[in-house]
């Protein structure tokens, strides 16, 4: 699998431009602030439509502009696709494929699998447990496209019963017939939100089953000397759910725990006004030897799990029978020598790689490809240039603005 042909119009920090790519390792070199890591992110989006960097499409859509919009043609065993999102700043995103208009959005998921590798994979072992759920959901928005529907629809619910549990604690002081519509109302969003999580949960439980010893292994050959590292599920319904069996009956047996614990903490939620149980609440544990990774790892051994989660995300997708788009953002400034070496040779076999580098000198020098420098050049003002020797890459108007990095 490899992307031929990416533009864009109006994302982030790029007015408009054409990039044609090929099979094999692109590295874009350029300082901090002229909009490199846009492009990975912007690939990244039509992989899982969603940002690394951020958890709205807002900022996506550059200063001024109505909507964003992003291009990409892959090519996949012969087999040749092309996605246009369109991302407006207010309002839903709109897709086509072969520029036939889709239905839903969603319905891209799956064209392009890519994983990207950034500096802010630390995150994933110190940072809080959203960036774990935002980290197994990316996946299974690429592994099970039909199921990343029902964690949209799980998002609406979940917004519409908290909004009804913020205003129900003076519905139930007040009392008579408008705490008995309260009631009778969360009933309905009770039900919505235990099928529905209960899909979304068995999902998250499918991949990281299937992740953890990809995980375990790329641990143990990046740190051979650490304490071995593993994954695992944390539902906050509980440890029955994380040791639910699998197979058909999982969704409802899960379904039937949310459930009963929606109803053993109505009051509680009602008091407090929040949804404290559900899929949006979970966690991905990270252990190392006895210990959870999360306040006990050292530096190195954090960047060393943050890698292993990406590269057990690679051989994951792999094994589901797709070569996928390797990304790496500005990484081997982040790492140690060893470490970087371990990661070129990693990477060495992917269909395509594409790297980001604001100094050069960074990148292994295993790594060759094709170079594309990424710059600002007008003394009139900042203007975006992508060139290579021989070929204008990019053209941008004289009114663009510097964007971020």
């Amino acid at each position: 699998m490899f992307v031929r042909e990416l533009t864009l119009r109006d994302f982030r920090s790029w007015p408009q431009a054409r990039f044609t790519l090929s099979p094999g390792t692109t590295v874009f070199v350029g300082r901090n602030g002229f909009g490199k890591t846009n492009l990975l992110e912007s690939l990244f989006y039509v992989a899982t439509l969603r940002s690394h960097r951020v958890s709205s499409d807002a900022p996506l859509v550059r200063t001024g502009a109505d909507a964003a919009r992003v291009t990409a043609t892959v090519e996949n065993e012969g087999r040749e696709l092309t996605v246009e999102l369109t991302i407006p700043a207010q309002g839903a995103n709109k897709a086509t494929i072969n520029t036939r208009p889709v239905r839903r959005t969603r319905e891209v998921l799956g064209i392009l699998r890519a994983v990207l590798f950034a500096p802010e994979d630390l995150a994933l072992v110190r940072g809080d447990p959203g960036e774990r759920r935002r980290f197994i959901d990316e996946l299974v928005a690429q592994l099970r496209p039909l199921a990343a529907g029902a964690k949209v629809d799980y998002d609406r619910v979940l917004r519409q019963r908290s909004a009804l549990l913020k205003t129900a604690s003076a519905a139930m002081r007040r009392g008579g017939e408008q705490a008995e519509s309260v009631l009778s109302t969360l009933d309905v969003w009770d039900a919505q939100l235990a099928e529905l999580g209960a899909q979304v949960t068995a999902s998250r439980l499918a991949v990281v089953r299937q992740l953890a010893p990809f995980v375990t292994d790329a641990y143990s050959s990046i740190a051979p000397h650490s304490r071995p590292a593993h994954i695992s599920y944390r539902s906050a319904a509980g440890e029955s759910v994380d040791a639910s069996p699998g197979g058909d009956a999982e969704i409802d047996a899960i379904r039937d725990v949310l459930a009963q614990r929606l109803v053993e903490l109505r009051s509680k939620e009602i008091d407090r006004g929040l949804c404290l149980v559900g899929p949006h609440r979970d966690d991905l544990f990270l252990g190392l030897g006895d210990e959870p990774a999360k306040g006990f790892a050292s530096h190195g051994e954090s960047w060393s799990f943050a890698l292993s989660l990406r590269l057990g995300s690679v051989e994951l997708l792999r094994a589901d029978g797709v070569e996928p788009i390797i990304m790496l953002d500005d990484v081997f400034a982040e790492l140690d020598v060893t470490r970087r070496r371990l990661l070129a040779e990693f990477t060495a076999s992917a269909d395509q790689l594409l790297i980001t580098a604001a100094v050069p000198d960074d990148i292994p020098e295993s790594i060759v490809g094709r170079r594309i420098s990424v710059g600002v050049t007008d003394d009139d003002g900042p203007r975006h240039s992508v060139t290579t020797a021989d070929e204008m890459i990019g053209e941008f108007p004289e009114t663009s603005e510097e964007g971020e990095a």
